[in-house]
């Protein structure tokens, strides 16, 4: 959420930063509410002020015995009683009002990101690796996995709906393996802190990381009222919402491998084969929480250690800088990894590694106090998905696959497999 005080500093650099993520001006409009929230602020504050200056009066009035005086000065005080409570709800709605709207408006991209309107826009920042090159023809996922026989998707249908998979057997262990991999990886060697968190969760923490209340339609919500974690950013990042942080003990590093639900309400009619684009996938995730000066630095240091996955896979990828106009609501600046996947003879997303400012940390609440012990900052997030585990698997399966339609298991993921080299046919 942005600062309505640096809005009213900053109107025309708001709507600039709008204009380049292809939205409306809103500047004026926000001022304009504030404005208004401010007067009627103002005008309860005086009324207080009043109200108390004329209670201590009635007792001076009633010391000189000016019965005519202290009955007045009830009368104005019994005024104030009756009109108040309009002028506090008109100031409650007010605030509720602006607080929505604040809520809804993106987050202002870095200058450095580049200015665009979609995905064909974005920015190459680096090419990791080379194509596979084979002399037969690449099959996509779902070919492979049928054809094994451990991946269905019409019992998934049954059990499920449409957009849900079942694997079994050795393409189950896979995509466990490369789960735990990747988990072992972020914990051992990159310095994150493992964390078992909840799945779903209220909605002060959709709120507090811009799922909520502009994204509901894509999240699914619990007859209780609780809504099913769509990443684990969302856990993630709001353990430490309402809380102020020693800024000595930052950055803090956490990273959790658990299922993500999404409901995929725009995307009707897009990748509806295969297990691409699901309502329900693993996901190891990496949150950090840093101080305003780290947050950059720590962004690259995130990109890198989700790059690191795909390098030791011995996946091909590009790293791209998302424009303005593709990256996501609350991000300032996003770097997404695309693998390439042979069987569709094109890079895909399986990382998006984003700096979001103290965006998050304001709708949270969560601060820092300097080393000099003086004041207290909101916190600066990132997050980064470490990677997808379910594309991670598309992509092994598809890189790794040889020409009787068989699998090879990539070296880092042996030690998981329990032996198993090759995934083969069912008998």
């Amino acid at each position: 959420m942005l600062d309505i005080k640096w809005i009213r500093d900053n109107a025309e650099a708001l709507d600039a930063a709008l204009a380049k993520r292809g939205a409306e001006p809103l500047a004026a409009r926000l001022i304009a509410l504030d404005e208004k929230r401010r007067s009627v602020v103002q005008s309860l504050q005086d009324m207080q002020a009043r109200r108390n200056a004329a209670s201590k009066e009635i007792g001076a009035a009633m010391g000189k015995k000016d019965m005519d005086l202290a009955e007045k000065l009830k009368a104005e005080i019994a005024h104030f009683k009756d009109i108040m409570p309009t002028a506090e709800e008109e100031e409650r709605q007010l605030t509720a009002e602006l607080t929505d709207q604040l809520s809804r408006i993106p987050n202002i991209p870095l200058e450095d990101v580049p200015v665009g309107k979609d995905e064909h826009d974005n920015v190459v920042k680096r090419v990791v690796g080379e194509k596979p090159g084979w002399n037969h023809a690449a099959k996509e996922h779902y070919e492979l996995g049928e054809a094994l026989g451990y991946m269905d998707f019409e019992r998934a249908a049954k059990l499920s709906g449409s957009r849900f998979t079942v694997l079994t057997g050795p393409l189950a262990r896979l995509e466990r393996a490369i789960g735990q991999f990747m988990l072992d990886l972020h914990t051992s060697e990159h310095g994150y802190t493992e964390v078992s968190s909840p799945l779903m969760v209220k909605d002060e923490a959709m709120y507090g990381t811009g799922q909520l209340p502009k994204f509901a339609e894509d999240l699914f919500k619990t007859t209780d009222g609780r809504w099913l974690i769509p990443t684990a950013e969302v856990t993630l990042t709001n353990l430490v919402s309402g809380e102020i942080l020693d800024q000595d003990k930052l950055p803090l590093r956490f990273t959790a491998l658990t299922p993500s639900f999404r409901s995929e309400a725009g995307s009707a009619g897009r990748d509806t084969r295969g297990m691409l684009r699901q309502h329900q996938f693993w996901k190891c995730e990496l949150v950090s929480i840093t101080d305003a000066d780290s947050a950059i630095d720590e962004h690259e240091r995130m990109t890198a250690c989700a790059e690191e996955v795909l390098k030791r896979l011995g996946l091909h990828f590009r790293t791209m800088t998302l424009c303005t106009g593709d990256m996501g609501f609350g991000a300032r600046k996003t770097y997404d990894l695309e693998v390439w996947l042979p069987g569709q003879n094109t890079y895909r997303e399986i990382s998006s590694c984003s700096v979001c400012g103290d965006f998050q940390g304001r709708r949270m609440n969560a601060r820092y106090r300097g080393k000099d012990g003086k004041g207290t900052t909101f916190v600066h997030t990132l997050n980064g998905s470490g990677t997808a585990v379910g594309r991670a698997l598309i992509a092994v399966m598809e890189n790794y696959q040889n020409e009787d339609g068989s699998i090879t298991v990539p070296d880092v993921l042996l030690p998981y497999m329990g032996g198993l080299k090759k995934i083969e046919k069912a008998a």
